[in-house]
């Protein structure tokens, strides 16, 4: 296994581009965090901390693909840096309000344009593609892509949240400033693997929005963020009723651990099945795993052992949906297509967090996860219309069989 992942790294700037990319990627999971820290510890208002961060989160997953498709037209290089200045800029703003005290609404007017960071994943996953068009070698950098997404979220919040208690309040989001900017520099200084600019018939802008069978990948991920939200907020509640509340942060790096495990092994082996029988079987296997939490998870431990195991298929629906992403779309829109599948992710778990926190509190923990089993179900439901809304006019062959 650790052969085959020796390969991707063989050829010239991979090394190099991907931890670039980690080092730009990990804001995404500092940020929110970060806003909630610092302003629960400045003002010890949750509600005020919850709400910017929230507007931060929201106009992410709407301003991104635009962000995205600039960069499928005019080239990493030129656009990466104006969206990442725009974005540190209003996050810097943002932490000077805090500091000196202005009202609370202009920090919404900071967390607005906060959200131009760009997606640094689709980027990262753009030039292996580049690399690795057509060959198996394809599917093992998207799987290695799927873990460092997991060690992400892992230490992400982990290092934000120690710096806003531990140094000063608005030392975890200033962080994660930082490493965007830097992180966002270093990769578009490696101009060698930059994916080229593709020209095309619809003015040079090819249009992913008409793509049906896309829709029907950010439909099952906006299930799949929903079950994520679900999985954050009945950790919380679940451990909090056992009082025990610090373990949920044991609980979710298990839930994470499993992910990343099952990605790294996904990613090695060679599979014969079509992606979208694939992804037909990793749906089926989230709905089996949400059995576990509705009717097993009765202590802590068991609890741990479900996330788990959960967990194991999250990674492997990630690597599946965006290689067929790489199948639907042009060429000429990856960015801005496997960008939409993070879009469809960030508003399910904007969902699966709301939903969740209102049946827990009205019902309890096991119909917090009634939501995700629902969520399972729905995206069972709609992953087979892929059959019928690819068509061979758009299918390219697959490049991770």
């Amino acid at each position: 296994m650790l052969g085959t992942y020796r390969q991707i790294f063989a050829a010239p700037g991979s090394a190099a581009f991907s931890a670039a990319g980690f080092v730009a990627r990990v804001p995404i999971a500092m940020v929110g965090i970060g806003i909630v820290t610092m302003l629960s510890e400045l003002r010890g208002d949750y509600a005020l901390a919850g709400a910017p961060a929230a507007v931060f989160a929201l106009t992410y997953a709407f301003i991104t693909p635009v962000v995205s498709r600039a960069v499928d037209r005019y080239g990493q290089s030129r656009v990466l840096p104006v969206a990442s200045g725009i974005s540190a800029t209003s996050l810097a703003a943002m932490l000077l309000c805090v500091r000196f005290g202005t009202p609370d609404w202009v920090l919404f007017v900071w967390a607005v344009p906060a959200g131009c960071m760009p997606t640094i994943g689709a980027m990262v996953r753009a030039r292996w593609t580049e690399l690795y068009r057509g060959t198996p070698l394809l599917r093992t950098a998207f799987a290695f892509e799927a873990v460092v997404d997991e060690l992400c979220f892992i230490a992400g919040p982990v290092v934000s949240v120690g710096l806003s208690v531990a140094v000063f309040p608005e030392a975890g989001p200033l962080a994660g400033l930082v490493l965007l900017v830097v992180g966002t520099l270093a990769l578009v200084a490696q101009r060698g693997t930059e994916p080229p600019v593709y020209s095309s018939s619809d003015d040079g802008r090819p249009s992913v929005v008409r793509t049906p069978a896309l829709w029907i990948l950010v439909a099952v991920m906006v299930s799949m963020g929903t079950i994520f939200g679900v999985i954050d907020v009945g950790a919380i509640a679940f451990t909090r009723s056992h009082d025990a509340p610090a373990s949920a942060t044991v609980v979710l790096a298990l839930f994470a651990a499993g992910s990343a495990a099952a990605g790294l092994v996904f990613g090695a082996v060679r599979v014969s099945a079509s992606l979208r029988k694939q992804l037909m079987v990793a749906v089926l296997a989230v709905v089996v795993l949400m059995v576990p939490l509705l009717l097993l998870a009765g202590s802590i431990p068991a609890l741990a052992v479900a996330y788990t195991v959960a967990g194991m298929t999250v990674a492997p629906i990630m690597i599946v949906t965006t290689g067929l992403v790489e199948q639907i779309v042009p060429a000429a829109a990856l960015t801005e297509g496997i960008t939409w599948i993070v879009t469809g992710l960030g508003v399910g778990v904007a969902v699966g967090s709301a939903l969740a926190g209102r049946m827990i509190d009205e019902f309890g923990t096991t119909a917090g996860y009634a939501v995700a089993a629902v969520a399972a179900l729905l995206a069972s439901m709609v992953t087979p219309w892929l059959f019928v809304k690819q068509s061979a006019s758009t299918e390219r062959p697959s490049s991770t069989r």
